[in-house]
This record gives structure tokens, C-alpha cells and sequence, in this order.
């Protein structure tokens, strides 16, 4: 097929998904649309995938799942049989069931997933884990596999005839469930600028009482916190101290991203 452009749909509350997407985009070589759904749907709520289009969807994973309003918005899309490319991204403990997931939810909306890769970028809730990553290697890793979807895609004239890519995962999926930890705001830093709120996925923090948090709705994805200009909103507490300490020693050792194609390509 020949690659007439490249659509990325992308979850990315801390930035780091985009990133990855976006050099993986550029490394398949051709004209990149961007679809940011971490704050809402499709943009008119749906997205038609026409002759010659490559779809890259990215993903964090939150307890070994994609995040519910990414699937949501998935939902808008018409893949009419355009090859997919799945990406998703991890905070360095496990992608569980992320992929197996963002594979069904992708060729249920008609598109081929002939690609799949998971890479690592620094935990949303205890940043020391994986710290400063994507780093180097790993965007050096994204854009050689870009390349290689690239050349998959460009010398494959019929994508129905590939296997079904196997991806590591349970079906069923994992049990999700809400995070123990929500990220919270100190008065004494808060400057009402309402970043926070505004630009929060789940709807969680209010805008009247932007130091708070709707425990509820809350995703603990780290948004308010990357976008706080003052450092008000964090993950704190005993309890969030002392389960950091653990959680960082038991899962500091680096992974590495990992990467599928379909069985005998």
C-alpha cells in the first residue's frame, strides 16, 4: 500500500504517550494528522479512515488497561480496513492487558492491527520509577519501529490475508479499578489559575475548590499535576509515602520496549 498519511489518536495526560506516538508518526515518513482525544472525543466525534491512511493509536496503561475515555472515543472511528498501528505506555511495572485490549477495541471499529508495540515512560504516580524516561534509546527504539511499520505497510497490498497479530494479554481482560492514590492541591501554592480542572480527563477536580478531588472520578493519570504551574497539585500523604517506597524498590530495574508483527512477516 502506499501511505498517503498517517492519523495518531492519542491518550496522553502527562504528555509522555504523544511523545512516543509522534516519532513513531514521523519515522513512517508521510503526512501526520494529530488527534488529541485525552480531554474529549474525536473532533465532530468521529474520524473516517479513507484509501492510503495509517491509523497509530496510543494508550497509557492504568492498572493494566487502557483508560476508559480513550476507549470511548475510539469508538468515533471508522477504520474501513486501514492498517493499525497499536502503541502503548507503561510507568516500567507491566502492560498486563493494555494491548490485547487497544487490539480489540481498534479492529472492532473495522481496522487491521498489523503492528504493536509497548514502551516505557516515567509512572504517573510515583515518579521516581522510570524517571526521565522516554529517554534516548527509547525514541531511538520508536523511530526504528515506525520505520519497520512503514516498510510492513508500504510492501503489503492486502491486509486481510496477515495473521491476526498476537499480543501479549489476557481475554478476558484484567479486573480495573479505581487508583488508591488521587493527587490533591496545597492551598498555600494554589494560584486559581484552574489549569487543573480544566484540563482534567475525568472530570474530578472542581472548579470552585481546585484543591480538591473527586476520589470517584479520578484516575490518578497525573494530568493536574504536569500542568500545575506552581507544583500545588501532587500525590501526597503517609500512606502514598510509604507505598511509593515500596512500589519504587520493587519495580527500578529497566524494562525495555517490546515489539510485534504478525506471525511469519
Amino acid at each position: 500500500m502506499e501511505i498517503a498519511n498517517v492519523h495518531l489518536v492519542y491518550f496522553s495526560a502527562t504528555f509522555t504517550t504523544r511523545k512516543i506516538v509522534r516519532e513513531i508518526g514521523r519515522a513512517i515518513g508521510a503526512p501526520v494528522t494529530e488527534h488529541d482525544v485525552t480531554c474529549g472525543l474525536l473532533d465532530g466525534g468521529s474520524l473516517t479512515l479513507g484509501p492510503g491512511s495509517v491509523l497509530v493509536s496510543g494508550v497509557p496503561v492504568y492498572a493494566g488497561r487502557i483508560p476508559r475515555p480513550a476507549a470511548e472515543a475510539l469508538k468515533g472511528l471508522k477504520g474501513c480496513g486501514a492498517p493499525a498501528v497499536l502503541v502503548c505506555v507503561y510507568g516500567n511495572r507491566d502492560y498486563d492487558d493494555a494491548l490485547a485490549e487497544l487490539q480489540d477495541v481498534v479492529e472492532r471499529q473495522g481496522c487491521k492491527a498489523v503492528a504493536a508495540g509497548a514502551f516505557i515512560g516515567r509512572h504517573c504516580i510515583f515518579p521516581k520509577v522510570a524517571a526521565g524516561r522516554p529517554d534516548a534509546d527509547d525514541m531511538a527504539k520508536a523511530a526504528a519501529f515506525g520505520s519497520e511499520c512503514a516498510g510492513l505497510i508500504s510492501r503489503t497490498a492486502d491486509f486481510t490475508a496477515l495473521p491476526r497479530l498476537a499480543v501479549k494479554g489476557n481475554r478476558p481482560y484484567k479486573q480495573g479499578g479505581a487508583s488508591t492514590f488521587c493527587p490533591t492541591g496545597d492551598a498555600s501554592l494554589c494560584n486559581g489559575c484552574l489549569a487543573c480542572a480544566s484540563q482534567c480527563p475525568a472530570g474530578a477536580i472542581p472548579q470552585d475548590n481546585p484543591c480538591a478531588t473527586d476520589a470517584g472520578k479520578c484516575m490518578a493519570c497525573g494530568r493536574c499535576v504536569v500542568v500545575c504551574p506552581t507544583g500545588a497539585r501532587a500525590f501526597r500523604g503517609e500512606a502514598y509515602k510509604g507505598f511509593e517506597a515500596k512500589f519504587t524498590a520493587a519495580f527500578s530495574a529497566r524494562r525495555e520496549p517490546e515489539t510485534s508483527f504478525p506471525a511469519g512477516i
